[in-house]
């Protein structure tokens, strides 16, 4: 099916995406403010917000590069999502158990990093969808041989 002259599976991939661009440009800018706060006071950067900072510059750039139709037809785009969903579950449970039980009293920081934690929850499930969506367009695209000569398209 194709819908103004593109395939429908092509734009929903770029909706897929755009949302991980969204959700990844967000993270950063959710952990950069502190990571930009202590630059600024000259103390060293906590590991756990330069990790927040890799793993969501890392999927920026990779649905950066998806959105080249060529790509998602190679074999190992859904294994470098499931890398990247499992950087970010790693992430949720590093800031989760830090920050989902706090009570923020007041203090917007705190609220600014519960909030957060739901955005890399987020972040992580779209990139569970993509594990699943580009393993199902790679095992349907793939090129098949036949069994005994190997010569034959199938």
């Amino acid at each position: 099916m194709a819908i103004g002259g593109m395939a429908l599976s092509y734009l929903l991939f770029t909706l897929l995406h755009a949302s991980q661009f969204i959700l990844a440009v967000t993270v950063c800018a959710l952990y950069g403010i502190d990571l930009d706060r202590a630059r600024k006071a000259h103390v060293a950067a906590d590991g756990k917000w330069v990790y927040a900072q890799v793993v969501g510059g890392l999927s920026a750039l990779t649905a950066i590069l998806y959105c080249a139709p060529f790509i998602l037809r190679f074999a190992l785009v859904w294994a470098w999502n499931l890398v990247l969903f499992i950087l970010w579950i790693a992430l949720f449970g590093i800031f989760g158990k830090m920050y989902i039980n706090e009570d923020p009293e007041g203090n917007g920081d705190i609220l600014r990093m519960k909030n957060a934690v739901w955005v890399v929850l987020a972040s992580a499930i779209l990139w569970l969808i993509g594990v699943l969506a580009h393993f199902v367009y790679w095992w349907g695209h793939r090129q098949r041989q036949s069994r005994f000569t190997s010569r034959a398209k199938i």
